[in-house]
């Protein structure tokens, strides 16, 4: 392997900015060294990496992408922390992969602009994975956690509300408790269905904001409901989102498919790894991915744990688990 050394400086050079750049005992560098597989030399704001030409260019603009961050507008040193550093990698080696999709066919990465700031995609399935909810009138998004389907989903519905493309969003998820037994709950409807669809109002305060989403849910534009509550209906107009499908039944699915009524954009999220249908029920998701794969005007798209963007240790407890489950089959 023929390795390459690199220096860099980066300016100006402010000691308190480098402190942060570089993380409590320069825990940052040693991440960016374990990540990229390189070795990071430091003297003041003097750099020296080393490793192979790939890895010392992500490494050179991290850091210079990371030092520019730690200074905010009024001055005030902003710290690094690791999940700074790990998503910047991350955005890193997808821009060098050169995997360009755009709502225009421009040369240039696809991103959705919100009040709230820019949502970029993190990984070259993220990308075509907007590219595509932008282009087919149904989009599945199937992976594990943490891949940025949901999310992402509804970063794309607000965009396309807020461009008029669409007049109203609606959110559904199934009912099903992830292996506990609830019991009953209290409370009018909304009451009863907020656990269920906590999540998706979630994305939607941390994109637009809390008072945004509450005027629009006002307004009837967003709608956030049990999957139940879908049936007899059609969705005219429409981006209309099926999170957690992976618990949907075989009939829910089809149910749900129906609903859509003239423009409107569907997309479908789920993790067939994590079902929590009694085990006499067949997923509708994984019917789905069998019985549609052959109608053209339907995208798939296949994350995985690589397209993860929490915490770095999401991915090796996701290999522990796939490990384990492979173990059980011999």
């Amino acid at each position: 392997m023929n390795l390459e050394t690199k220096e860099i400086r980066l300016q100006p050079a402010n000691n308190k900015r480098l402190i942060s750049l570089c993380g409590p005992f320069d825990d940052n560098l040693k991440q960016l060294e374990s990540q990229l597989n390189i070795t990071i030399n430091r003297r003041d704001n003097f750099f020296r990496l080393i490793g192979t030409s790939v890895s010392v260019n992500a490494a050179t603009n991290a850091l210079v992408s990371l030092y520019s961050d730690t200074e905010t507008e009024c001055g005030v040193i902003h710290d690094i922390d690791p999940e700074q550093v790990y998503l910047t990698i991350k955005q890193i080696q997808i821009l060098q992969t050169q995997y360009k999709y755009t709502k225009k066919n421009h040369n240039t990465l696809i991103q959705i602009e919100t009040k709230n700031g820019t949502i970029k995609p993190r990984t070259k399935n993220q990308s075509k994975y907007i590219y595509n909810i932008f282009n087919h009138d149904i989009t599945f998004g199937i992976g594990p956690a943490g891949t940025g389907k949901t999310y992402l989903a509804i970063a794309a519905a607000v965009d396309l509300l807020e461009r008029k493309k669409n007049k109203y969003i609606v959110l559904t998820r199934p009912a099903i408790e992830a292996g506990e037994k609830l019991g009953f709950l209290p409370g009018d409807l909304n009451q009863k269905s907020d656990p269920y669809v906590r999540p998706l109002y979630d994305a939607l305060f941390n994109i637009i904001g809390r008072e945004r989403v509450e005027q629009l849910i006002q307004k009837n534009i967003i709608e956030v409901a049990p999957l139940a509550y879908m049936r007899g209906r059609t969705l005219n107009d429409s981006v209309i989102i099926l999170d957690e499908s992976q618990n949907t039944t075989i009939t829910q699915m089809k149910m749900f498919l129906t609903r859509i009524g003239f423009h409107s954009t569907v997309i479908i999220t789920g993790d067939i790894t994590q079902i929590d249908l009694p085990s006499n029920q067949s997923s509708g998701l994984t019917h789905a991915i069998k019985v549609l794969s052959i109608i053209k005007d339907i995208s798939f798209n296949f994350f995985t744990k690589e397209d993860s963007v929490r915490h770095a240790i999401v991915s090796r407890i996701i290999d522990a688990y796939e490990a384990w489950d492979e173990k059980k089959q011999f």
